[in-house]
């Protein structure tokens, strides 16, 4: 371990929080627990490091017994089915559950020496939550973090990096919108050329997936066991995210393992990766495509769903504007319900009509429970409702368009553009990712073919116990001690 890194983080007071904290937060000391009362949750504050859980109140500051989450109504849904919305905007800095996979990509790096705050920046490519995350991780830990995302992606992502960035030359934008992921990986490409540049990329870094299986997987159970403990008849059937990443979608493995429920990865249907190889262009932000992440367990999928950029944009529309609340309300949705739509971003929109749309294929009933998450809340596309406006709605957003946007973009979801994937189709997705993979990026076959395997998988998990070992005897040394 090169000692200055161990001084750089004695001498800034900064200690780290273990993975099983993050995944218990009863575990993070009382002292600590105690100092976190009066820090600010936006703040660049070492502290907030263990606020990085799913486990805040809504105002970011407390913590809860059960994670913050809403069960939507029928009202709103149109299923019996119950559809449980773990909320991602409780989390600090970003108000996005992507803080916790950057804080898991760079910590393991710090703790083994191989990243050092004060020679290396720390490159984040993504299409805009996770970049956020790991610019605010960078700045607490005092090195430079690098934003690369499309230069498509909503104006308040841009406006958050442009204060939390140390310099603007540390926002690069790429040409494109959403789906224009290899245009990020070329930029990081180039940027890798300069030894001082660690690139993190969330595609393929496994402490993505790790850190959601367990972190994230293990509060959802949380969430449907308390569901379960108010009424035994509920069974958990799906789990539903947007593949993005492929970090979120982790935290299906660890359900499926324990209540057997079904894994359900959502992408837009205007760029079909997974139902059709296909590609394009989409406003689903928060979820790039074009490719298959190499964390995707693909092998341990069981459904694809695909849904449309103009619903997202639409129900945005008719989640934030006064005339689409009051149609909801007519509707017979509750004002708890309504409140609640604050946390539901895009990608988020997004869950809920792949959630819906699996409850539909698979015939669900009252007692059947899909688990999904709200990534971050509607503050982040403010800017995208006016874009929506003028594109969709040129005389306005009214009484009869919010009544046509409900038929349309709720009640009209159906069972097109899903498949419940065989084992070839499974083959087939996997095959999909050595184009990227081996072909593009250089990843040995060896290493690509390994991820066939649910051992794989498993093994990776051994990693966790060591990890937390490392940051165990690292906060020793620089004597902020955090357990």
């Amino acid at each position: 371990m090169n000692e200055r890194i161990v001084a750089h983080f004695g001498e800034a007071g900064i200690a780290l929080p273990t993975f099983e904290q993050l995944a218990d937060p009863a575990r993070i000391p009382t002292r600590i627990r105690d100092e976190l009362a009066s820090v600010e949750p936006d703040a660049a504050h070492p502290l907030n490091l263990f606020r990085t859980h799913w486990y805040n109140g809504a105002d970011r500051r407390s913590t809860v017994r059960v994670p913050e989450h809403i069960v939507l109504p029928p009202s709103l849904t149109g299923v019996d089915a119950r559809i449980v919305v773990a909320l991602g905007d409780r989390f600090p800095m970003i108000r996005a559950h992507k803080v916790l996979a950057a804080y898991a990509c760079l910590v393991p790096r710090v703790v083994e020496g191989a990243f050092d705050p004060i020679v290396h920046r720390a490159v984040w490519p993504s299409t805009g939550n996770y970049c956020r995350g790991g610019v605010a991780i960078s700045r607490i830990m005092g090195c430079r973090g690098v934003a690369v995302l499309p230069e498509g992606m909503s104006r308040e992502r841009f406006e958050w990096l442009e204060r939390w960035v140390a310099q603007p030359a540390d926002i690069i934008r790429t040409p494109g919108v959403e789906s224009n992921v290899r245009e990020i990986y070329d930029e990081c490409r180039r940027l890798a050329l300069d030894p001082a540049n660690v690139i993190l990329n969330q595609f393929s870094e496994y402490p993505n997936h790790l850190v959601h299986e367990l972190v994230t997987g293990r509060a959802l159970a949380h969430v449907f066991e308390t569901l379960h403990e108010r009424e035994p008849s509920l069974r958990l059937r799906a789990f539903v995210a947007a593949t993005g990443s492929a970090g979120t979608i982790a935290a299906g493995d660890h359900l499926k393992e324990r209540f057997g429920s079904a894994i359900v990865a959502a992408e837009a249907l205007q760029c079909p990766t997974l139902l059709r190889n296909g590609f394009g262009e989409h406003n689903i932000q928060g979820i790039g495509d074009k490719h298959v992440p190499l964390i995707h367990n693909v092998m341990n999928t069981d459904v694809v769903v695909d849904v449309s950029d103009r619903d997202t944009d639409a129900l945005n529309v008719l989640f934030n504007t006064s005339e689409g609340r009051d149609h909801l309300r007519g509707r017979g949705v509750d004002e708890n319900t309504i409140s609640a739509l604050d946390s539901f971003g895009l990608s988020s929109i997004c869950n809920v009509l792949g959630a819906m749309k699996v409850a539909k294929l698979l015939r669900m009933g009252a007692d059947d429970v899909i688990v999904t998450v709200a990534t971050d809340g509607a503050d982040l596309y403010r800017t995208e409702i006016d874009k929506v406006l003028a594109r969709d709605f040129p005389g306005g957003f009214g009484p009869a368009e919010a009544a046509e946007t409900f038929t349309r973009s709720l009640e009209g979801q159906g069972t097109d553009d899903t498949l419940l994937l065989t084992d070839d189709d499974r083959e087939r997705i996997f095959n999909l990712g050595y184009f990227t993979w081996v072909e593009q990026q250089g990843v040995s076959i060896e290493d690509f073919v390994a991820r066939r395997d649910q051992a794989f998988w498993r093994g990776l998990r051994e990693q966790i116990p060591t990890w937390d070992a490392a940051i165990r005897g690292f906060n020793a040394r620089t004597g902020i001690e955090a357990t």
